[in-house]
């Protein structure tokens, strides 16, 4: 038997590892290019957005991007200076940070969502809308989403 024979799953992960790549390095180039951010940073505005209150915990941020809450704190970092998200303490809990969209935060992601869905569906074209729904629900279950999370 052959050691090397990859099976099915394996050729899944590889195509999903090479369609995410293509699909980051495609948004990072253009919301970068007409909005100073990138795809990680339109994301982390988007779970902000999407929160109750407008914040997350970086620790639920984290969760939600796949990244460290140290990752979070390094990607906050600059979005913080240029105004676009804030750090916001708990009034009860002093040892609880939030990081908060801020407005500029907001009208910077309304514009970007307009590009973001153009170069999603751009780059989603070939593949067959009736698939969407069963594509997403396999991914969500491997990245471990649920409506807690998502």
């Amino acid at each position: 038997m052959d050691d090397t024979t990859i099976n099915p799953s394996l050729e899944f992960t590889f195509r999903l590892a090479r369609a995410q790549a293509a699909l980051v390095r495609r948004l990072d180039q253009v919301l970068g290019g007409y909005h100073g951010i990138s795809f990680s940073d339109f994301m982390l505005l988007h779970h902000l957005h999407r929160a109750p209150g407008g914040r997350l915990r970086r620790v639920d941020l984290a969760e939600r991007q796949g990244l460290t809450a140290s990752g979070v704190t390094r990607t906050l970092l600059p979005l913080e200076k240029i105004g676009l998200v804030e750090r916001q303490q708990d009034p009860r809990d002093a040892r609880v940070a939030y990081a908060a969209i801020t407005d500029t935060g907001r009208e910077l992601l309304t514009n970007a969502v307009t590009v973001a869905n153009q170069i999603s569906k751009d780059l989603l074209r070939n593949c067959p809308a009736a698939q969407f729904d069963d594509l997403s629900n396999a991914l969500a279950l491997i990245a471990g989403i649920n409506a807690s999370n998502a």
